[in-house]
């Protein structure tokens, strides 16, 4: 009896490269790249360094030479002094921060939808006018809008400024509520609804609204963030009595002699809510602009 002596097994030239270590031409690509990206990280966090360190020190610490130094003497004069000065129109900015971003969200979420799924004739048209809101710079449109606000009897600060960021907001949120209803809800699932007797509304309410999460997402931190950094509408609807954050933020720092010290705490306390809302719906925001980003 012949016997048959098995050769020997060979290793998969793809095995044996699994098991290689990493090429000096790789690691040198990896270091670089994480050295920029620390570079860069360190470039952004030095004037919030310099923000941060100043709004707790004493006046007499705060010069140019010894902007990078840390406090003597650590107090909180400065926080409390900003606080003073910008609480009542931090509280006021929250009534306009919200329901900007709630109205405006609204409104483009069903316009969205209809320019979506509702073919009526003219709606491209429809569409290419209202995306020309997005182009038209804030600059250009104060004097008609003041006279606009006018005419209207709007009163000046909170109620003004909540129309003005409604309207200007409203062709973003369509944008991108348009694109999100035409990516991510079937088609099927409309004309299920509409074969069970539900109309144009109910549809909207009962079956696209309860999907609508990630866009909302996307519009609310948007129009949030738009209207609580806004200066510009603020300056020419209200004034230091009854307009948002930014005007208190504007007059503290624009003293004859300013408080640097109160001018950084200041710029903190503003900065805050817009950073606790990137914080916390971040991650949700990047998916709500990926859902809607690819239009078929």
């Amino acid at each position: 009896m012949t016997s048959t002596i098995p050769a020997a097994t060979t290793v998969p030239a793809v095995g044996r490269r699994k098991g290689q270590g990493v090429t000096p031409r790789s690691a040198v690509a990896t270091t670089v790249r994480y050295g920029l990206l620390l570079l860069f990280l360190i470039l952004v966090l030095m004037p919030a360094y310099v923000l941060v360190v100043t709004s707790f020190k004493a006046s007499s610490e705060i010069g140019v030479s010894g902007q990078w130094g840390l406090p003597e003497h650590w107090t909180t004069v400065s926080w409390a002094k900003a606080w003073t000065a910008l609480g009542p129109s931090f509280v006021r900015t929250f009534e306009l921060a919200i329901p900007v971003a709630v109205i405006s969200s609204i409104m483009g979420s069903a316009n969205g939808f209809v320019l979506s799924r509702w073919r009526f004739p003219g709606a491209d048209v429809v569409f290419t006018l209202i995306l020309f809101g997005m182009f038209i710079p804030y600059q250009a449109v104060m004097i008609p809008l003041r006279e606009v606000v006018t005419t209207l009897g709007l009163p000046s600060g909170v109620p003004t400024l909540i129309f003005a960021h409604c309207v200007y907001g409203i062709p973003i949120c369509t944008l991108i509520f348009r694109n999100y209803y035409a990516t991510i809800v079937p088609v099927e699932m409309i004309e299920a609804a509409t074969v069970d007797g539900a109309g144009l509304l109910r549809t909207f309410a009962w079956i696209v609204l309860p999907i609508s999460a990630p866009g909302f997402v996307v519009t609310v931190i948007w129009q949030f963030t738009s209207a609580w950094n806004d200066y510009l509408f603020a300056i020419f609807l209200s004034n230091t009595r009854n307009g948002p954050i930014t005007i208190a933020l504007n007059a503290l720092a624009g003293a004859q002699s300013p408080d640097y010290a109160a001018s950084m705490a200041g710029a903190l306390i503003t900065s805050l809510p817009t950073l606790i809302v990137y914080v916390v719906l971040g991650r949700w925001f990047i998916g709500g602009l990926m859902a809607g980003s690819v239009k078929s």
